[in-house]
């Protein structure tokens, strides 16, 4: 019998409550992911099926994503390295695996726990600014769109895989 979807499996260890649905939205998608690339052919990670975003795309991005809002959360700008990384996005590399984008992936959502766990409720409400523009957010509402926001490219990257295969 398949286990329930994270979120009915009880808290988290060490994530502070109001931060359990986050962690729990991210596992979910790494589980999701993981299960959909089971023998996804690499000769497809950049084809783009009716002009959609590539399954590349979605799993660089995937990665990218959390990266960025995590460090908009901790008050910080992005870096040099993060900015290059957002301009690759979807840009083809050659040599890179659908399986080295998956542990990216998977190493990312290991990152956004461990500091989920650092992550003390009484800053959730603090203001922060998100890219140059610098608009209005809380550290809350960065973590709960990172985990938005990485729900929605799983349910695109399911829809690419599915048209494709």
């Amino acid at each position: 019998m398949p286990l329930p979807e994270v979120w009915l499996r009880g808290p988290l260890p060490e994530i502070p409550p109001m931060l359990q649905p986050v962690a729990h939205a991210l596992l979910q998608a790494r589980e999701e992911v993981e299960a959909m690339m089971v023998g996804f052919p690499e000769q497809l990670l950049w084809s783009r099926p009716g002009g959609v975003a590539s399954v590349g795309f979605h799993l660089q991005h995937l990665a990218g994503i959390l990266d960025r809002l995590f460090t908009y959360a901790r008050g910080k700008s992005l870096d040099d390295a993060q900015l290059k990384a957002l301009q690759a996005e979807g840009v083809q590399v050659d040599g890179a695996s659908a399986s080295l984008f998956l542990e990216t992936f998977r190493r990312q959502v290991d990152l956004a726990l461990a500091e989920l766990r650092t992550i003390d409720e009484q800053t959730l409400t603090q203001s922060r600014v998100v890219g140059r523009s610098k608009l209005p957010s809380t550290v809350l509402g960065l973590l709960v769109h990172a985990a938005e926001h990485t729900q929605r490219h799983v349910g695109q990257l399911l829809v690419t895989i599915r048209v494709q295969l």
